[in-house]
């Protein structure tokens, strides 16, 4: 069954059709191209497709396109504005907190949630918003500099 809904995803305005079965992953990725949020475990268990949805950061995997009807969803396309890099992503860059990238942005998208919400996080309070995060290449301990960095 088809399902026509409006997402303002990045600030543009979207009316799609879906599936009742399609995720939020897949209207976000092969009905709008926007590809850089990543399909990685789809148990919600990696983190790579986490988007912000009404000001939470969300495991799109796990929300059905037909729930986030008429919500604001923000993507790691949608974190740059005018081309110009915030400095979570700087930040990530300097520290090497990137290598193969999968996971990045995934990790960008949860800390700029939880920047908007605490300008100045603990240690602890950035690992309990990056819970569930899995990264392979770096360690964590380059992704944690570089948020401690940015958020003193």
């Amino acid at each position: 069954m088809k399902h026509k809904i409006n997402l303002n995803v990045n600030g543009e305005k979207h009316s799609i059709e879906v599936e009742s079965h399609h995720t939020l992953l897949y209207a976000i990725r092969e009905i709008l191209h926007l590809t850089g949020t990543k399909k990685g475990c789809g148990e919600g268990e990696c983190g790579a497709c986490t988007v912000i949805m009404d000001g939470v950061p969300v495991r799109s995997c796990l929300v059905l396109a037909v729930e986030a009807d008429g919500k604001d969803i923000t993507t790691i396309e949608g974190i740059a504005k005018d081309g110009k890099l915030t400095k979570v992503q700087e930040a990530f860059i300097e520290a090497g907190a990137i290598q193969c990238g999968f996971c990045t942005p995934g990790f960008i998208v949860a800390i700029e949630a939880l920047l908007k919400k605490k300008k100045n996080p603990k240690r602890s309070e950035i690992i309990e918003a990056l819970g569930g995060h899995l990264c392979r290449c770096t360690g964590y301990e380059a992704i944690l500099k570089a948020i401690e960095k940015i958020s003193k």
